[in-house]
């Protein structure tokens, strides 16, 4: 009887030895496998989400940088195809002098085409000396004067100042005057009183002339 209690006992504790040790394995595979595969998760879901992520990203950018580049284009070829200004003209107050052809051949004109004079009481490099009544006759040229495009004067212009303060353009040091009242191109006062010429110029002083 003792002999069999003894067996029974020590089969018993060897049964549970058996279930304790089934137990404890049963349980760290399951945790490690847990644990493993939450760390596998974790890795592998920021690498899914960055593709997507840097796509989205850099295509805004690319969409922009064209946009820039075309836009650069188009006003490069509008500037290009915008065509340049030549024509130039001389600043306010400026009287252009040329050399017109008339009856008495060439001779010295405003632009407008009114012939110019000299009047042989005024001395060189001095002030004119036509003024009051005689300017209402004889009117002063007045300006800053220019040769035209195609004129090349032999003698030089300058400026004097006369009555008021007029700024009158003179040639060669003689003031200038027009004919009030007379035609364009018209010479009708060259030689009057002996007093009033014109100023004789040639065809060679126009360029091509």
């Amino acid at each position: 009887m003792r002999k069999s209690g003894w067996t029974v006992a020590t089969g018993l504790g060897s049964l549970l030895l058996l279930l304790t040790a089934c137990g404890g394995s049963s349980s760290s595979t399951s945790t490690t496998g847990a644990a493993s595969g939450a760390a596998t998760q974790g890795t592998a879901s920021p690498s899914s989400s960055s593709g997507p992520a840097a796509s989205s990203t850099s295509s805004p950018t690319s969409s922009a940088s064209a946009k820039a580049t075309h836009s650069t284009s188009a006003a490069e070829k509008s500037a290009e195809a915008r065509p340049s200004s030549t024509v130039s003209f001389p600043p306010v107050g400026t009287t252009v002098l040329i050399i017109q052809h008339s009856n008495l051949g060439f001779v010295m004109a405003k632009a407008s085409g009114f012939v110019v004079y000299t009047y042989a009481k005024d001395n060189k490099g001095g002030p004119p000396t036509c003024t009051g009544s005689c300017a209402s006759v004889w009117a002063p040229v007045t300006g800053v004067p220019k040769a035209g495009p195609a004129d090349n004067f032999p003698g030089t212009f300058g400026v004097v100042t006369g009555a008021g303060g007029v700024k009158q353009i003179t040639y060669n040091g003689y003031p200038l005057y027009t004919l009030v009242g007379a035609p364009v191109l018209s010479t009708k006062g060259n030689g009057l009183g002996g007093m009033w010429h014109v100023i004789i110029l040639s065809g060679s002083d126009i360029t091509g002339g």
